[in-house]
């Protein structure tokens, strides 16, 4: 049996100019001085970087040729250098898009600037610049590439359609004068506060955080949206919104699929769940086409 190509992981943290929350962030790619195409991968609500499969994806996306970058949104509820899980609930309350929209882009201006991060020059292709996201981070995906011209094609896995998923006025009553309302984390039961700066934050800026606007109008970039058609968290029926603002989207629809494509956390296995195979190596036939 061939031993798998290894693969070579660089961590590093970055802090950005809209806020002093360091976050982190992880570069993984096969070094062979040849300037590989580039891979921002964007996680989800309550997620983060290393959860699950997403370290394995990284060295899939890695011995196919790329250099796969991940971060940590900065008001995830990770810690530098904590447990590696969702610990500091009061950054998870003071998050909103506009926070994480602008950590992707600290991310992307880090990764054009020499010696932002440890990743060398000589191994990077930024003329081939590509972001996916999954769930919620497949929105910011597509909203990221839509306002900033250096991404050059997005991958959408399951991702969300609205920021705003519609909250009910006496939810948001309740919610304005409390000031926060809690998530549980079905994993670890966690009650995660979402403070109402979120809400105002959307108001604030609703033209930017518009998806299907944003890609009627905006984004100009080849788009490719992988669902499952058994998405328990986002039914695969509200994909038509997103294939209506952009219908020159490729859509893959995958009998069986999940919200997470068969992953869980944490993930002890070397080889990703099929179906997640799948949708990486769909993701890397994109990106090569483009």
């Amino acid at each position: 049996m061939v031993a798998p190509v290894a693969t070579t992981r660089l961590d590093f943290t970055l802090t950005p100019a809209h806020h002093s929350r360091a976050f982190a962030a992880d570069a993984r790619f096969v070094p062979d001085g040849r300037a590989k195409p580039l891979v921002v991968f964007v996680h989800g609500f309550k997620g983060f970087k290393d959860w699950g499969h997403f370290n394995v994806l990284a060295d899939f996306f890695a011995r196919r040729g790329f250099v796969f970058v991940k971060l940590d949104l900065s008001h995830n509820g990770v810690v530098i250098g904590g447990t590696g899980d969702l610990e500091d609930l009061d950054a998870f309350g003071r998050n909103n898009f506009s926070i994480e929209l602008d950590d992707i882009g600290c991310l992307l201006d880090a990764l054009h600037q020499p010696g932002r991060t440890p990743v060398p020059a000589a191994e990077m292709d930024l003329g081939r610049l590509y972001l996916a996201g999954h769930s919620r981070g497949g929105g910011l995906a597509m909203l990221k590439a839509a306002e900033d011209a250096r991404v050059r094609a997005v991958a959408a896995w399951a991702p969300i359609t609205d920021v705003n998923p519609g909250w009910p006025e006496p939810m948001m009553q309740h919610w304005q004068q409390a000031g926060v309302v809690h998530v549980e984390n079905a994993r670890t039961k966690q009650q995660l506060p979402l403070y109402f700066q979120m809400v105002e934050d959307y108001h604030r800026n609703r033209r930017r955080l518009d998806i299907q606007h944003n890609l009627r109008l905006r984004l100009a970039q080849p788009l490719l949206i992988i669902h499952g058609d058994q998405d328990e968290t986002l039914p695969v029926t509200k994909v038509p919104l997103l294939q209506a603002a952009k219908p020159d989207a490729e859509v893959v629809i995958l009998p069986g699929g999940g919200h997470m494509f068969g992953g869980a956390h944490p993930w002890a296995d070397t080889s990703l769940p099929p179906l997640a195979q799948e949708v990486a190596a769909r993701t890397v036939a994109f990106f090569e086409q483009h």
